[in-house]
């Protein structure tokens, strides 16, 4: 029976209906009789089951391998990508709370420069009222009769105001509220450029520590270039050298951070065209506004002096008031002349904001000094694009980039720097 059945199937397979004429022939009959006889039927379907759930197998092992894989390559991306993400989370944290230390800053020196204008006005206006009234009340005692008891009350009080116009005259002096006010208004335009630069890396995106260092870095160094409080850290008002002022963080020089290879938009032409434009800025422009500041700083330092010794010579005046006739008359003039002068000089310092200049020409050097830098420290590690730093310098000196090429041109052309006909700068 089985025999038979593997006949029929064996008819019925395509090996029949390709090769029919084969089938005709008794040879080939008797060949598959003999094989057919030979390979038990329930044994070839196990056998075609078997080899079939081997296949599926296989499929199966291979699409569950695949899934897993991609599942791992998955969870491990998922995770870089979230380390990632909480990196640019804590660094973005980091720098909105050095944005809002910055902005408190700004208000600070802000309020703290109008407290000090007060302080400038109303100290002037003070000194002098009491300078005047005592020269007054001299006047008054040098024309009253002798021995009178109006003239020692008029004596005692000139000279008490005297010497009290002469104490306030030299704490004023001391820490000069016009430079105060100078040094507060740059802090906070200095802060307050530090604030828009953070808020510019946060607005780019892909903040990294080292924005977050730089800033601390920035903040720290304003801190310290402009003070808050008065006692122990103030400011010299009075320094035995003028130097320009600094405000930025001090960095070493570091060979290993040459990027030369790398062109970055610079070329020889603007290193060199660079190095024309730092000389004339140190040359020209930083060397001239510290012969300016130092020109202010002596004038305003022979002021300081002569206020507070021409009170102290009024009071002295105004105690011998109504003397013997040659002393009572040369007392007379030195209280009467001696306030008065007093109060010119004293308005002349402190109204003219001779502090605030001097601070003023020593910003000013420290402007030119920052440009030198940076301009040196870009030439170095090119960390900016040639043209874009180019187009920046020549923002800054209020030029063009053809005005500034020329007077890179003109600068080394010229056998010496001083030679050139302009300063680099064309803002002040």
């Amino acid at each position: 029976m089985s025999t038979l059945n593997s006949s029929g199937i064996l008819h019925s397979s395509p090996y029949s209906a390709v090769s029919p004429s084969l089938c005709k022939k008794g040879t080939f009959m008797s060949i598959s009789k003999s094989r057919t006889t030979n390979i038990p039927l329930p044994n070839l379907q196990t056998r075609v089951f078997g080899d079939e759930l081997e296949l599926g197998r296989d499929l199966i092992i291979k699409s569950l391998t695949g899934t897993l894989l991609k599942k791992q390559a998955n969870t491990i991306r998922t995770g870089r990508d979230s380390a990632d993400e909480s990196a640019d989370s804590l660094v973005l944290a980091k720098l909105y709370a050095i944005l809002e230390a910055v902005a408190d800053r700004v208000e600070m020196h802000k309020n703290i420069g109008e407290q000090r204008k007060n302080w400038n006005s109303l100290l002037l206006s003070s000194i002098n009222t009491i300078t005047l009234a005592a020269a007054t009340m001299s006047g008054v005692a040098a024309t009253t009769a002798v021995g009178s008891a109006p003239v020692a009350a008029l004596k005692m009080s000139s000279t008490l105001m005297f010497l009290a116009a002469t104490g306030m005259l030299l704490i004023m002096n001391k820490i000069q509220p016009s430079q105060l006010v100078e040094e507060q208004r740059s802090a906070t335009r200095l802060f307050q450029q530090l604030h828009n630069e953070v808020q510019t890396v946060i607005s780019i995106g892909h903040p990294t520590d080292k924005d977050v260092k730089e800033a601390m870095e920035k903040v720290l160094a304003l801190d310290k270039a402009y003070p808050l409080p008065l006692l122990g850290v103030m400011l010299e008002k009075f320094p035995s050298k003028v130097e320009p002022a600094v405000w930025w963080p001090q960095q070493a020089n570091d060979s290993s951070h040459k990027t030369g290879s790398k062109s970055n938009g610079w070329s020889s032409k603007l290193e060199k065209e660079m190095r024309s434009i730092v000389e004339v800025l140190r040359i020209k422009d930083e060397a001239e506004y510290l012969r300016l500041g130092g020109k202010a700083l002596k004038f305003n330092k022979l002021l300081a002096i002569s206020g507070p010794f021409l009170t102290g010579i009024a009071a002295i005046g105004s105690a011998f008031v109504g003397s013997s006739s040659h002393i009572g008359f040369l007392a007379a003039m030195l209280g009467v002349v001696g306030g008065a002068l007093a109060s010119i000089v004293n308005t002349f310092e402190h109204g003219g904001q001779i502090g605030m200049v001097f601070e003023m020409y020593r910003s000013n050097a420290g402007f030119f000094k920052l440009m030198e830098e940076s301009i040196e420290s870009n030439m170095m590690e090119r960390r900016e694009n040639g043209e874009l730093f180019e187009m920046k310098v020549a923002l800054q000196l209020g030029r063009s980039l053809s005005e500034l090429r020329d007077l890179a041109s003109a600068s080394s052309s010229s056998n010496e720097v001083e030679d050139v006909n302009e300063f680099g700068s064309k803002l002040f």
